[in-house]
């Protein structure tokens, strides 16, 4: 067992980690850049090292600066986590060069098995199932052509060095392929130095599913069982379950073994993850290997009572694996979700800031980056906690992970929390059949309009909270100049807030053991509000659950999951959304593509330039018709939110 560890990551992932080592008297070292000073994950640890400016580039990417603050602070092993450079060859072969433990697969075996070709041509070899594709990596238009011939449309296009779905087309005939192949090539240069492609079969409605592998350097292979992870949103998982449902006794047997066989032939050494999908005729076959401890890790952990951390200790210090094979079993139901800083209105945009009051839910797992509060960078992953549940069944596990949900307080910070609630309750999730284009095609709704008239009323309920009856003239009925003769249709008054830049406002009707009876928007709620010592207002609006807190500009609500910020009025705001032709980045990032020149003209909708921004692209498209007067950016460039980027002169040369 290592002495102590620098754990190479940042927020849950290092936390995670971090406490693992406490439980075993294992020390740790841990890093952060001048985004993280005083993060959460920081806490505990033996020795703090300020490693770099907020840039991942700068920090945590740089290899020679997290090896030499392993080496300044005594460790004797490096954990990567997941992210950054876990999956980085040169920084485990620059870790052992170092002299010191790499907690991962060696070098030789992540660089394998980060090339896309190299990874397939393995498999194959080994027996492990594989698409119909390319028999060689290529960036050339042509071969891709000849190969998605020879495949059968439709087929997709991944670059080799990619992750998470980066870069990756579909492409459904001759004509599509050429622009197609240019795309994912410059995307794959872009985000991972290598624009080589590999063109493979298209599997129209697939599910995702993994399997578990553990190696240790005595020959020893396992597997511990495997998850479904068919809930993705833009390719990336946000809900994941063990173990997965509807699969048959002989499709889950011929996975796990075709799992085993695959890390055995490699020679695999610690945690590794193979991923399939699964077609409708229960067919699988071989995506990639992922040679890290995997995001959603706790399901396999929940069900089969085992620490995966403590396992890749042991193993990476030359142990033998804990348990053999015959020796690991599975017991009740694991599901998870992943809470993400983002706005799903908005195409799941990364929406970075500060998260002021947060309230985990107490019965279930909870891994989260903070605990009370706690800052969201732009300049890293969006995702700020999973809650995992457990249950001796899936609809057990599953009915506490939505209650779970609902107990989820974060104020300040815009969040998928109700986009998740929504999703749960779906029937087709509920029933567990899902493929991996459902989120994108059965759930991708705009919320209903109701939502935001009961925030204003629960707004309204803070606004004007109980108190006992008086003689005021306001309050009582004295006669012909009370309040409910002056104002008939409010006879408790009126609150005006605003939302999206205008004006909303709520009429109280009465108040009663119901609560206050508000209408706004063409909706009537009876709002219940009470204030808890700790200043937030916690309540129900009908059946539904809210939580809100007054703050210095107005009101932060969160109704059902969905956070609405509503501002006090002010007398010197304009009404109207008259646009002066700049075209601003709504998130922190970097500008990987501008597709546009000064003086060219564009299109409403057509594509300025695309910002990377918390491991997401975002296409930032023209708001009008009109002519580039000025480009303020270039590729390369790293933007603050609401930065302006191109100027724009509407056709007739006036601003819209």
């Amino acid at each position: 067992m290592p002495k102590r560890v620098l754990i190479a990551n940042r927020g849950e992932i290092a936390r995670r980690i971090a406490r693992t080592c406490r439980r075993l008297g294992v020390d740790y070292v841990a890093v952060h850049s001048d985004a993280d000073a005083g993060a959460a994950h920081l806490e505990g640890a033996i020795e703090i090292v300020h490693i770099g400016p907020s840039a991942a580039r700068e920090s945590y990417l740089d290899i020679d600066a997290v090896v030499e603050a392993a080496l300044r602070t005594d460790c004797d092993a490096v954990h990567p986590g997941y992210g950054f450079l876990s999956e980085n060859p040169a920084f485990a072969d620059r870790v052992t060069r170092a002299g010191l433990v790499y907690i991962g697969p060696d070098a030789a075996t992540i660089e394998a098995m980060g090339d896309k070709a190299r990874a397939r041509e393995l498999m194959a070899a080994a027996g492990v199932p594989v698409l119909p594709g390319s028999e060689h990596a290529t960036e050339s238009a042509d071969v891709l052509l000849a190969d998605a011939r020879r495949i059968g449309y439709p087929v997709i296009l991944k670059p080799v060095a990619g992750g998470g779905g980066k870069g990756m087309q579909v492409v459904h005939g001759d004509t599509e392929l050429p622009e197609a192949a240019a795309e994912a090539v410059r995307l794959g240069r872009a985000g991972f130095g290598d624009g080589r492609l590999l063109a493979e079969r298209y599997v129209a409605a697939p599910r995702h599913i993994e399997v578990q592998v553990f190696g240790d350097r005595h020959g020893n292979v396992v597997h511990l069982l495997e998850r479904e992870c068919s809930l993705q949103r833009r390719h990336q998982k946000i809900v994941e379950e063990a173990p997965a449902p509807h699969l048959s006794a002989t499709t889950r047997h011929a996975l796990l073994d075709a799992a085993v066989r695959g890390a055995t032939a490699l020679g695999y050494v610690g945690a590794g993850t193979f991923e399939f999908v699964l077609d409708g005729d229960g067919q699988f076959f071989f995506l990639e290997v992922n040679t890290r401890l995997q995001v959603e890790h706790p399901v396999t952990e929940e069900i089969t009572g085992l620490d995966l951390v403590e396992w890749q200790l042991l193993v990476a210090d030359g142990d033998p694996l804990p348990l053999p094979q015959w020796q690991i079993h599975a017991s009740g139901h694991a599901i998870e979700c992943r809470v993400y800083a983002e706005d799903p209105e908005h195409g799941f945009r990364p929406a970075p800031g500060r998260a002021e009051v947060v309230r985990w839910p107490r019965d279930v797992r909870v891994e989260a980056a903070f605990d009370d509060s706690g800052a969201v960078p732009g300049c890293y992953d969006p995702m700020v906690a999973k809650l995992v549940a457990t249950g001796p069944d899936r609809p057990a596990a599953l009915a506490r992970l939505r209650t779970a949900i609902e107990d989820t307080t974060i104020l300040g910070l815009t969040t998928n929390l109700g986009f998740l609630a929504g999703l749960l309750a779906e029937p087709r999730v509920a029933d567990g059949r899902v493929d991996t284009h459902f989120v994108d095609t059965c759930t991708a709704r705009p919320a209903p309009h109701s939502r935001d008239a009961l925030a204003l009323a629960c707004a309204a309920a803070m606004a004007v909270p109980d108190r006992p009856v008086t003689a005021s003239p306001w309050t009582g009925t004295i006669g012909a100049f009370d309040r409910a003769a002056l104002d008939p249709e409010a006879p408790l008054g009126r609150v005006v807030l605003r939302h999206d830049g205008r004006d909303r406002e709520a009429r109280l009707l009465s108040r009663d053991r119901a609560g206050l009876h508000v209408e706004t928007g063409g909706h009537r709620f009876a709002v219940l509000a009470e204030r808890a010592p700790d200043g937030l207002f916690h309540g129900t609006a009908g059946t539904t659950r809210w939580t809100g807190l007054p703050t210095a500009d107005g009101y932060e609500i969160v109704v059902g999951g969905h956070r609405v910020a509503l501002a006090r009025r002010t007398f010197d705001e304009g009404g109207g959304e008259a646009s002066d032709g700049a075209v601003r980045t709504p998130m922190p990032g970097v500008v990987v593509g501008v597709a546009c020149a000064p003086g060219a003209r564009v299109e409403a909708g057509e594509l300025l330039a695309v910002v990377e921004a918390m491991k997401m692209e975002n296409r930032i498209l023209a708001p009008f018709a009109g002519t580039v007067e000025r480009l303020s950016c270039a590729a390369g460039d790293g933007v603050t939110a609401d930065q302006v980027l191109i100027t724009l002169k509407a056709e007739g040369d006036t601003h819209v």
